[in-house]
């Protein structure tokens, strides 16, 4: 297997309800690192009146933890995105404000409600695409809309989404329901990222080693590394980090 990505954790420390300090930051780094993950996309939350870190503060926050992390793991490679909820003014935010693209590609880590309707994300994805960006729809099997219809899932793909499971979904410890719609997806193809989503070292944890050995043990290792490899790197491609 080659060196493994997460595209979606919450360690950058003090900035959203993720990792507290910079302790419990590099304590879920070395959990990624057993793991054998070696590319970590961060994503602090950015949601109108829960989430709204100034921009600065995240990326001096970020920088703290890229620079302890490069002491103690310097085969690491950590870069900053945001997972954007879709109640924010989105034209607006993705014009003004730094730091919410995946890395500083074109990519757009794009959170939803779990009761929003297909009309609902329909048009903020299509509102992502218009403003010249690509759109993950993050942890998609939290979603009614999209966990009742495979169909409307594949709609997304169509229109030019992506679409991002967590983990543990995978592994089966979020819901029956969304371990069965995420293998639906792997084997309707329209997989294309896997994170983490962890936010500390307890409760919600950084999984992606067990993930990756599940899907590769299913679906054969060439597409374990196509999601938790092959199509994270063109995120990077995208920003010219490779």
């Amino acid at each position: 297997m080659k060196e493994l990505f997460d595209v979606h954790c919450h360690m950058v420390p003090g900035v959203d309800d993720g990792a507290a300090d910079l302790e419990e930051s590099l304590a879920m780094l070395k959990m990624q690192h057993e793991d054998g993950v070696r590319k970590i996309i961060i994503t602090p939350h950015y949601r109108r009146r829960m989430f709204e870190t100034p921009a600065k503060k995240v990326h001096e926050q970020f920088l703290k933890l890229q620079e302890a992390a490069k002491k103690e793991y310097p085969d690491m490679s950590l870069y900053l995105g945001c997972e954007l909820h879709s109640n924010m003014d989105l034209q607006d935010i993705l014009e003004k404000r730094k730091y919410v693209t995946m890395a500083g590609s074109s990519y757009v880590l794009l959170e939803f409600s779990e009761g929003d309707s297909a009309q609902h994300i329909r048009l903020r994805v299509y509102n992502v695409l218009s403003c010249g960006y690509e759109p993950i729809i993050a942890h998609v099997e939290r979603y009614q809309a999209t966990v009742k219809s495979v169909g409307f899932s594949s709609d997304l793909v169509d229109m030019g989404a992506r679409l991002q499971v967590n983990v543990e979904s995978i592994l089966g410890k979020y819901t029956w329901g969304a371990k069965r719609y995420c293998r639906k997806l792997m084997k309707e193809d329209l997989l294309g990222f896997v994170g983490s989503d962890s936010h500390n070292t307890k409760t919600r944890i950084p999984n992606i080693g067990a993930g990756a050995a599940y899907v590769s043990k299913k679906m054969g290792e060439a597409y374990a590394e196509r999601i938790f490899h092959d199509n994270p790197m063109e995120i990077l491609r995208d920003a010219g980090e490779i």
